[in-house]
């Protein structure tokens, strides 16, 4: 099987919802995934987030693909990022 662009949009990825302020103190919500720490989408709602995350993921997937990157799937791999390679 030829793990492309739509596979990878396919699976179950692990998301992790959470709240924080922004810079003038105003909450807002964001949607992460566990398998690609770089991943963070924000929104004022969590419906919002939830509705809108996909298409940023397209986007970091397409990157991640172009460039070759390792693209950890959901139940592989470690539960804690190498924090030396993603942050040199």
């Amino acid at each position: 099987m030829e793990k492309d662009l739509d596979y990878y949009l396919n699976l179950n990825w692990t998301l992790i919802e959470g709240e924080d302020l922004d810079f003038e103190g105003n909450p807002y919500k964001y949607i992460m995934i566990e398998e690609i720490p770089s991943f963070c989408f924000c929104a004022k709602t969590i419906e919002k987030a939830r509705e809108n995350y996909k298409k940023q993921l397209k986007l970091t997937l397409m990157v991640m693909l172009e460039s070759g990157e390792e693209i950890i799937e959901p139940g592989q791999g470690n539960s804690e990022p190498d924090w030396e390679s993603l942050c040199p």
